[in-house]
């Protein structure tokens, strides 16, 4: 399994871009999982449903299955929230892990930059930063780009800088144990 992220200021277009690579990936025989860091809180089911009312109710896990998914719920009810390796080692294998936000840790991340956001570039803060996905004509020494509607020379640069789970988990642990 192999590790790649999308890092990017909130409305630069994470999501959008996600919507068009998993395609691009997919096609190519590439299977692939997504894991997505929320910064708020959010529900995946709704009041009035079976499973909202057990969580409300104070169950911990809520498992749901049917014929064509299943999905687990887990309250942490006051509980740390998960790192990064924990969330990893919850998914099943794949192909190819993307994984949108976490900015913040240590693996190899595409940054994702639209100019009409106003912010600033992350990569210069950033030595994990190996590409930048952008709108931006600018060249960016030492990083691959590629235009941000560009999603096959995206999953390109995607497939080539992932890294084995096994190389992130030893910097995700390195990291942890110097703080």
């Amino acid at each position: 399994m192999n590790i790649i992220g999308l890092a990017g200021w909130s409305g630069a277009g994470k999501t959008t871009l996600i919507k068009r690579l998993l395609p691009a990936l997919v096609a190519r025989g590439v299977s692939v999982s997504t894991l997505k860091h929320a910064h708020h809180r959010f529900d995946v089911d709704h009041p009035g449903k079976d499973s909202f009312e057990h969580r409300l109710a104070g169950a911990r896990e809520v498992l749901v299955s049917s014929g064509q998914r299943w999905a687990l719920m887990h309250e942490l009810r006051g509980a740390p929230e998960p790192s990064l390796a924990f969330l990893l080692d919850k998914l099943s294998p794949v192909d190819l892990v993307v994984i949108e936000g976490f900015k913040g840790d240590p693996h190899p991340k595409i940054e994702v930059h639209r100019l009409a956001n106003g912010k600033p570039f992350l990569h210069p803060q950033d030595a994990d930063i190996v590409a930048i996905a952008t709108d931006s004509g600018e060249a960016f020494p030492g990083l691959e780009r590629a235009a941000l509607e560009d999603a096959e020379a995206i999953a390109d640069i995607a497939l080539r800088r992932a890294r084995p789970l096994a190389e992130i988990r030893a910097r995700l642990d390195a990291t942890r144990e110097k703080v």
